[in-house]
């Protein structure tokens, strides 16, 4: 090549390529698409839905409700006339080149790419039918068809899915196990257990006639892309409230809950029918009262039988691993070096800038590799993956222009707000004292079956807070963690119910 002349590229330019249709890389391409109206941005993504973020609202500084909506991607192309979707998964990045080629066979050459592929499943074991994640569309859709035939089920994990899939299951035997003490681990201690347990034997209250979401399918033969995105390729990860509008019931008449809790647990063995007829040990009923023994020998086949770490065996029709997730690289580092994280996830700095040139990532594929505020961490939550979108675009367009950028406040403090078995759920700061050390303490304030509410304190400041029921105390706890106020002096008043802390700090 004569010096000075530019390397010839073959394949669709465009100013910004952005891999993934799920809620950061959606949120990004439109952040993008607005901030750059007369560019084209193209969004390639493996699934032939995007996902929409819907009623939105702030709730404060940084707590945030939206829902999740899945959309033709039409809807969004309509909606943002200079975004084009390509509907392929990716066979390779390769970075030197500036170049994305897809499944499909066809080249995208970017300028600059912001990879948001999301996560995947981490299954206890790969390749066995009667074993199921959970993670995108397909895969809840699947798991209710399995669920409608089923007696009786294990789950195996404590995250976010296993704890909504155990409450909104009915008609059918559910074994938990986990290998914490207490359920919720990863968002709560063992008091907010407690609060929680009584809510898996008591009536839930009807479901909502309308399901907030609407799904979109696509005919085979849509596309040439069609015919070779799809298959085995993990969809887009679930938003909140993904059960909705899903007819989580089994085949047994009951209604009513019937989950039995193994803690302290882990899987150690997964055996077919055969396999375990061959191994001549036994496998235990389902436990009909708390003080049962577990003594009674099941008499009944099962297609599947899963020997746990505490020595012992139930059978089920399949087995839910909801274990939490691994961030999906595998398709882009062939031939690029990538600096990784230690949870595999690709390293951002604080401008959402990985190892390579031009190349960001966001939401559940990244591992934020800066020195985070005192009072934030990352999760893999559809919140995070919102905001990381949104500052992933703001970062590339500052970038883009040549201006300088801030840190987005929203990365000043953690907050995610939920629902687990219909309460509601906000988390704020270091809400499970991590990374405190012992020098802090716990103040609490529990009503049951009403609320629960939890504070971390250190040196008599506030940095973090679990709150749990309708306590209209998220706005004033946030502003009291990020002041750093000194609370010493009300002690134990700080949570007096007849006392409306909101007029002490507003």
């Amino acid at each position: 090549m004569a010096a000075g002349s530019c390397p010839v590229f073959s394949g669709v330019r465009s100013r910004f390529i952005v891999v993934g249709g799920g809620i950061a890389g959606v949120t990004c391409a439109e952040r993008l698409a607005a901030e750059f109206p007369s560019d084209d941005i193209l969004l390639i993504t493996a699934s032939p839905v995007i996902k929409a973020v819907v009623n939105f609202r702030q709730v404060s500084r940084t707590l945030e409700e939206f829902d999740v909506e899945e959309q033709a991607s039409t809807v969004l192309e309509k909606r943002y006339p200079n975004i084009k979707v390509i509907q392929s998964a990716v066979k390779q990045l390769k970075s030197e080149e500036h170049k994305i080629i897809t499944e499909a066979g066809k080249e995208y050459i970017y300028e600059k790419l912001c990879l948001c592929a999301g996560a995947k499943p981490k299954l206890i074991t790969e390749g066995n039918p009667f074993v199921l994640g959970i993670r995108d569309t397909d895969s809840a859709a699947e798991f209710q068809k399995c669920l409608a035939k089923a007696k009786r089920i294990t789950i195996i994990g404590n995250g976010g899915i296993a704890l909504e899939l155990v409450y909104e299951v009915a008609g059918c035997e559910v074994i938990w196990a986990i290998k914490d003490r207490a359920i919720g681990n990863t968002f709560f201690d063992a008091g907010a257990a407690e609060f929680l347990i009584p809510k898996l034997s008591a009536e839930k209250p009807e479901p909502p006639i309308v399901c907030k979401r609407m799904k979109y399918t696509t005919a085979e033969s849509e596309t040439e892309e069609r015919e070779t995105a799809g298959a085995g390729k993990i969809g887009s990860a679930l938003g909140p409230d993904w059960h909705e509008g899903l007819h989580l019931k089994g085949a047994k008449e009951m209604l009513s809950h019937k989950v039995h809790i193994e803690t302290l647990c882990e899987v150690k063995k997964i055996y077919l029918r055969e396999e375990f007829q061959q191994s001549q040990k036994v496998s235990l009923a389902f436990p009909r009262a708390e003080e049962d023994k577990n003594s009674e020998t099941d008499i009944e086949l099962w297609p599947v039988y899963v020997e746990l770490t505490n020595g012992k065996i139930y059978g089920c029709d399949f087995i839910v691993s909801a274990t939490g997730v691994v961030p999906n690289v595998h398709p882009f580092l062939d031939g690029n070096n990538f600096a990784l994280g230690e949870d595999g996830g690709v390293k951002v700095d604080i401008s959402m800038h990985s190892s390579l040139p031009d190349i960001y990532a966001a939401g559940d594929i990244c591992s934020a590799s800066w020195e985070p505020s005192p009072f934030w961490q990352q999760m893999r939550l559809w919140t995070q993956a919102r905001q990381m979108g949104w500052y992933a675009a703001k970062c590339m367009a500052a970038e883009i222009l040549g201006e300088p950028i801030d840190m987005d406040f929203c990365f000043e403090l953690f907050a995610h707000v939920t629902k687990f078995f219909n309460y509601k759920v906000v988390l704020l700061g270091k809400y499970n004292a991590q990374g405190l050390g012992s020098d802090h303490e716990l103040m609490l304030r529990v009503t049951k079956g009403q609320e629960y509410i939890k504070v971390v304190m250190q040196n008599g400041r506030m940095l973090g807070a679990v709150l749990i029921g309708e306590t209209d105390l998220e706005e004033t706890f946030e502003n009291l963690i990020l002041n750093q106020m000194d609370l010493s002096r009300y002690g134990e008043n700080l949570l007096d119910p007849n006392i409306d802390i909101e007029d002490y700090f507003d």
